[in-house]
């Protein structure tokens, strides 16, 4: 474990609309691979949360407040898509997560997730509708997952998902913050990391302990809202908030227990010391993580020509550090930290690697904004 503290065609198009961009609209800033220029790519878009290359080089966005949206090359807005589902959209709910199905290309299907309204509550669900060829509606949308129980909270939903090299889905959930007790109870979905076909059915090969709900990959989470797969093993990586200090990344492998809240790096809002301390035999510990808390959001390893490198380099966004991390891995491990684009002074909610080779990024703000960022020339 790492510790820190204090101390083809798309490309083309998307280039040459970056190039196109004014000077007013790029700025520099510094990194260890030379200098970065950031292009704003598209504005206006309230509280953005998750970001998706269509084969046609557009992109899909979600907003919080319960839409989703297609932005052209040029930066242009659609219309909201219709067919979503209500949401609830108060404090840290809405419209989250967003997934295109591997074959996409084939089936047209879209996946995302969404805090929605329930009889005592509400919860983290999971949703897939058929894009239609305009982009205007999906249709044939279905709820394939339903977190439960249903708590009466606005607080941690989680939630990205990420297909794996088997065509299943992972989906990252929180521990609705009033229940953070029960990340330790394994028979439900409070704070969880669950795993699901396509059609929200379970995959032969879920853990299937004694105990546990048939869905849940593992357990001891507290807030995850950040996660890919490694491009060289396909094992699934997670960025998860903790409270004051201990925001963690972590490997969630089959089975396996994560610690929240029995063993954290952080304490409490308060101050009061959360669990029994850092580490408590068969509680896993995390491959890094941060003190204080920076909110790692959405994340991305990078594989692209752009930067070589930074091959395999996890990139993470910061909600209350407001910037981009790179985190450099080997074997595994994490074996490097690097702050970038602390001057940008915007909370990066989502990180997408483009079919370009650059890294995009989506600002949580309510003039949301999607950024590129690709070397300064």
């Amino acid at each position: 474990m790492l510790r820190w503290r204090w101390a083809g065609l798309l490309g083309m198009v998307l280039a040459l609309a970056g190039a196109a961009l004014p000077a007013a609209a790029q700025k520099r800033f510094p990194s260890s691979a030379g200098a970065l220029a950031v292009e704003t790519v598209a504005s206006g878009l309230t509280h953005p949360w998750g970001l998706a290359f269509l084969p046609d080089g557009r992109m899909l966005v979600s907003e919080r407040p319960g839409r989703l949206r297609i932005v052209g090359a040029d930066g242009a807005l659609s219309r909201p898509i219709a067919g979503v589902p209500a949401v609830v959209a108060r404090g840290q709910g809405g419209l989250l997560g967003l997934a295109l199905d591997p074959a996409f290309a084939q089936n047209r299907l879209v996946y995302f997730s969404f805090s929605e309204p329930r009889q005592g509550g509400n919860g983290t669900s999971v949703a897939r509708g058929r894009l239609d060829e305009e982009g205007t509606a999906l249709s044939g949308v279905e709820t394939i997952f339903r977190q439960m129980p249903a708590v009466d909270s606005n607080m941690h939903f989680g939630s990205r998902l990420v297909f794996d090299r088997t065509g299943a889905l992972f989906v990252t959930l929180g521990d609705r913050f009033s229940q953070r007790a029960e990340a330790q109870n394994p028979a439900n979905h409070i704070g969880k990391v669950v795993r699901i076909r396509p059609d929200g059915t379970l995959p032969a090969d879920n853990p299937r302990k004694q105990g546990w709900a048939p869905e849940v990959w593992s357990i001891g989470h507290r807030n995850v809202q950040g996660a890919a797969l490694h491009p060289e093993s396909g094992q699934l990586w997670t960025a998860e908030h903790a409270a004051r200090g201990g925001d963690e990344i972590n490997t969630p492998r089959a089975g396996l227990n994560y610690g929240w809240p029995v063993i954290t790096y952080g304490v409490d809002y308060s101050g009061a010391k959360i669990g029994e301390g850092t580490a408590k035999p068969g509680m896993e510990q995390p491959l890094f993580y941060w003190d204080p808390s920076i909110a790692p959001s959405g994340a991305a390893f990078y594989t692209g020509p752009a930067w070589p490198a930074w091959k395999n380099s996890l990139f993470v966004g910061a909600l209350a550090g407001k910037m981009l991390v790179r985190l450099s891995t080997e074997g595994g491990k994490v074996t490097g930290e690097e702050r970038l684009l602390t001057d940008l002074g915007l909370r990066i909610r989502d990180v997408v690697q483009g079919p370009d080779g650059f890294l995009y990024l989506v600002s949580d703000e309510d003039d949301g904004k999607i950024l590129r960022v690709r070397p300064a020339g």
